[in-house]
């Protein structure tokens, strides 16, 4: 069996639809038809069931796909890291949220970025988890941190730990709406208070709201920045409410730079998951990074 028509295949299962998995190849979508209907006519079984958006496997498709991948990403990897040079790193790839990632994630596997025979290089890139999920099982990352649970059993996902949602303000601003300090039962009177978030659909406020007040925030968002971190600054500054992690805002509560607004009996918690392509954990190095990852979250809950 050619192992150009395999990697296709393996490429569409992943992508999901022939576009995608042509600009991947970096081959005319006609191309990559031409070889699944080669592959299928060697094997005399569909692989793939034509839709209107992209392709869903066939069970023969997905056992193939189970099969051969983990195999494949073996050979890719060979091929990057080279057999002559055994003194050379290999290179993990890590995709996650920027905050969670380069607060907790990263600065845990730069101790595995050392000189002791069992290290490897690290390169990170940031994205909301649809794209970090699509990069790994397209094959740019190999290990990825997400808080949506992966469909299917391409990629195997685990629990990693979970964060708690603080409401919280500025000390200024919870002094002018009544609250210095947090309320314990019963929705506080929020509906004019500006609001900080990282999107116009206001995604942690509207979490928040949902399952604390069982209600949807009344205020629109007033400061709308993609970064978590840029919400706390403008927290702290007095620009209006947010709702953060406790991990990235604690030490600013303990600091007195901003307030708990609330405390709810049960506070909101959202989970994030550590997720690799399915059979990848044969690769020592993703397998230790996991390992890793895994213990030192630990300590993060």
């Amino acid at each position: 069996m050619d192992l150009a028509l395999l990697r296709t295949f393996v490429t569409v299962h992943r992508a999901g639809s022939f576009t995608r998995a042509a600009a991947l190849l970096g081959l005319s979508q006609p191309a990559v038809t031409s070889q699944i209907r080669t592959l299928e006519r060697q094997l005399g079984r569909p692989l793939f069931l034509r839709q209107a958006r992209g392709v869903t496997p066939t069970t023969i498709g997905d056992e193939l796909a189970h099969k051969a991948a983990p195999h494949l990403d073996a050979l890719v990897e060979i091929a990057e890291t080279g057999l002559d040079d055994e003194s050379s790193l290999r290179t993990l790839h890590l995709a996650g949220p920027p905050e969670f990632t380069a607060e907790r994630a990263l600065p845990a596997l730069t101790e595995l970025t050392g000189d002791d025979g069992q290290g490897f290089a690290l390169r990170a890139s940031f994205g909301n988890a649809e794209e970090t999920l699509e990069g790994l099982a397209a094959g740019h990352h190999d290990l990825a941190i997400c808080t949506a649970r992966p469909r299917g059993a391409l990629l195997t996902a685990t629990p990693l730990c979970d964060e708690e949602h603080v409401l919280v303000a500025s000390p200024v601003r919870a002094e002018q709406i009544g609250l210095e300090k947090p309320r314990r039962k019963g929705a506080p009177a929020l509906e004019d208070v500006p609001v900080i978030e990282v999107h116009e659909s206001l995604p942690f406020v509207s979490r928040y709201w949902a399952s604390v007040f069982d209600s949807r925030p009344a205020s629109p968002g007033t400061v709308i920045v993609p970064d978590l971190r840029a919400v706390l600054a403008c927290a702290a500054a007095g620009a209006g409410l947010a709702v953060l992690p406790r991990y990235l805002c604690g030490d600013a509560l303990e600091r007195g730079e901003i307030v708990a607004l609330h405390e709810p009996a049960v506070p909101p918690l959202r989970t994030y998951f550590l997720v690799v392509r399915t059979g990848t954990l044969a690769m020592p190095h993703i397998a230790r990074a996991h390992e890793w990852l895994l213990r030192a979250a630990a300590d993060w809950c």
